[in-house]
């Protein structure tokens, strides 16, 4: 599939230069199959063409969108004849948007169950309580409380002198959501990130804000990434020509 059209030499400084990178760089491309093979001259200089160019500057707008890791497989396996492999890599990184664009949606949805629900505004004690008043408080066996700490879902501290588990405000609050998201199914991961969010960003208003950024910003890597494919798409219809 390597175009050999390019009939244009070029040195490997004057290539690395249109990419401003350095000549090892562009060796390294070489060797990764990033760019197509290179023929040599009988004394043992690579030569570059118009070929090798285009390659680099195809290969830079995939990063831009994939990322180099990704990209570095793709380009070897458009340069080696095998589109199943390229293709396969550009699917998993639209699947991993997609899947991280549902998580912000999960996420979302279970922080707007916690607040909307009448639990939340249930009055906790404001002393630090031990664990079988947080599991009377939330409807669980204290069994129940511990297993979600070990899962790193609540962060009890110790009362000093008998190692008793004792919950404050926040503990007990963060133990009626963890109760709340799963009577809802939400899995774990879900909750885990729901928590981090209320403990890390505080209020409602400023979580809200938050999701609604890094939507935005998915919707960003989005495009880069659909804008990547274009250019990579138009590069295997130049190769196949």
């Amino acid at each position: 599939m390597v175009d050999r059209r390019g009939s244009g030499r070029l040195r490997a400084v004057d290539l690395a230069a249109t990419a401003g990178v350095s000549v090892q760089q562009v060796r390294n491309y070489v060797d990764l199959g990033v760019l197509p093979p290179v023929e040599r001259t009988p004394s043992g200089y690579r030569i570059f063409t118009d070929a090798h160019a285009r390659a680099l500057a195809v290969a830079r707008s995939v990063a831009d969108g994939h990322g180099w890791t990704r990209t570095r497989e793709i380009m070897a396996a458009v340069h080696r004849g095998d589109l199943p492999t390229a293709l396969a890599s550009l699917d998993a990184g639209h699947a991993e948007l997609d899947r991280e664009r549902a998580e912000i949606r999960m996420v979302l949805g279970a922080f707007e169950t916690v607040v909307s629900s009448p639990r939340r505004h249930t009055a906790v004690p404001r002393r630090a309580v031990r664990v079988g008043v947080v599991a009377d408080l939330v409807g669980v066996r204290t069994s129940q409380l511990r297993l979600w700490e070990a899962r790193g879902l609540l962060r009890p501290a110790r009362e000093a002198g008998t190692g008793y588990r004792v919950y404050d405000e926040a503990e007990q609050r963060a133990a009626q959501v963890v109760a709340l998201l799963r009577r809802g199914a939400y899995p774990f991961e879900i909750i885990t990130a729901v928590l981090d969010e209320m403990r890390t960003t505080g209020s409602p208003q400023r979580v809200r804000a938050e999701l609604a950024r890094r939507e935005q910003e998915l919707h960003r890597r989005s495009r880069r990434r659909l804008a990547a494919s274009a250019i990579l798409h138009d590069y295997l219809c130049q190769l196949a020509g």
